[in-house]
């Protein structure tokens, strides 16, 4: 017996639900990729991204997924026999810099905790060590998925300048742009990237990266500079280079549509919309946790994300059967853990386009699926997250 006719819920942290509007646009005939409408389409796109990254710097569209805009960046700014420094705190920073290492940059891991934020004072300590200027990047997420996390990226940022340091900051940002705050230029960031499955609600496809003026001055003695992810020939002046070749027109199309919906909500109103259904989930959490059989992966409250909660279980605990549950019963897709958390954590997303309904609903099937699996659990999450949201949004 199962529950699950109807439309599935998506909870997990990418691809996210995409809403109506953005697959519609995608449903129309192609365009000439020569004419001024396809050419206004892209200055539109290109000072919008801006606009997300909070840059006057220049920002680029890749034909590719976030893995594609790590290797843009990197190699856009460095030179083989580098060095960065990576800060730790999950899977994606040392994803980062694996690519990295790959591509003949020597690097070097900030040891960080999957449980905690990087440590800002960490950071300016290892730069002060730096007396002779060897590390040349900075490589560090907004929010890992993986484990949950939310970093300080203004603090890090702080801590750099503090440590008189010259490296280039460059952050990961796939998680949190259109989400939460980002603010590339007033933080001190050089280099940024993120991608459209997320928080900008578009099919998995493109990625982009935002480099402001000390970005694009070590662009110009980058050796590991490559054709197609080379800023200099997407900077000429024909169209076609933009893309270095045939414009991906309706991933383009869904972009837009997505666009005009976050520009039409606005941006403060989309960060609190994360935040409050964000910690409507951790509500809940904290109330089934009591019991012991599982609790947050992330260990202090405050460096908790808006867009994902990763929940750890205790010790000998498969998540698999409420992972299979939650889907083959009730039609709740639920993220699983990854790397070192695989076969160790559930992942609940909330990020993107969502809203109270699919919050409440994913909580509600993931409660039931508690209780008739016997796990441990202490009842009354669902409530408290209804309580939080009653409370918290405005009549």
């Amino acid at each position: 017996m199962s529950v699950r006719a109807g439309r599935e819920f998506l909870a997990i942290p990418g691809p996210t639900t995409m809403p109506d509007e953005v697959l519609r646009a995608m449903h129309r005939p192609a365009i000439d990729i020569y004419a001024g409408a396809l050419l206004a389409l892209t200055d539109s796109l290109f000072a919008d991204l801006s606009r997300l990254f909070r840059t006057k710097g220049r920002s680029y569209i890749y034909i590719a997924n976030g893995h594609g805009a790590w290797e843009a960046a990197l190699t856009n700014v460095l030179s083989r026999g580098d060095k960065i420094l990576v800060l730790e705190s999950g899977r994606f920073a040392r994803g980062w810099g694996d690519m990295a290492k790959a591509l003949g940059v020597e690097v070097e891991i900030l040891p960080g905790d999957w449980r905690r934020a990087v440590r800002p004072t960490a950071v300016a300590a290892r730069l002060r060590r730096d007396k002779a200027g060897a590390i040349k990047a900075i490589l560090a997420v907004q929010i890992d998925t993986a484990s949950g996390v939310v970093n300080d990226i203004a603090a890090i940022g702080k801590a750099i300048r503090a440590a008189r340091h010259d490296a280039l900051f460059m952050v990961d940002a796939v998680a949190s742009l259109a989400c939460m705050p980002f603010e590339m230029d007033a933080w001190g960031v050089d280099v940024a990237m993120s991608g459209s499955q997320k928080g900008l609600m578009t099919p998995v496809g493109l990625s982009f990266v935002a480099a402001n003026a000390r970005a694009q001055a070590a662009h110009r003695r980058a050796g590991l500079r490559t054709p197609y992810w080379d800023w200099t020939l997407r900077d000429g002046k024909v169209h076609y280079q933009k893309y270095a070749g045939t414009p991906p027109e309706h991933h383009l199309f869904a972009l837009r549509a997505a666009f005009d919906m976050i520009l039409a909500e606005g941006l403060d109103n989309i960060f609190r919309r994360h935040h409050l259904l964000a910690e409507a989930v951790r509500r809940a959490v904290a109330v089934w946790a009591s019991r012991g059989a599982f609790d947050f992966n992330i260990t202090k409250a405050a460096e908790r994300s808006d867009t994902v909660t990763t929940i750890l279980m205790a010790a000998g605990r498969d998540p698999g059967k409420l992972l299979k549950y939650c889907n083959e019963k009730c039609g709740v897709v639920l993220g699983q853990g990854i790397g070192e958390l695989h076969g160790k954590a559930f992942r609940i997303a909330h990020m993107g386009h969502v809203n109270a309904p699919m919050v409440l609903g994913t909580l509600g099937v993931v409660e039931f699926a508690l209780a008739a699996l016997g796990i441990p659990h202490r009842k009354g999450g669902v409530q408290a997250a209804i309580d939080w949201l009653g409370k918290s949004v405005e009549g």
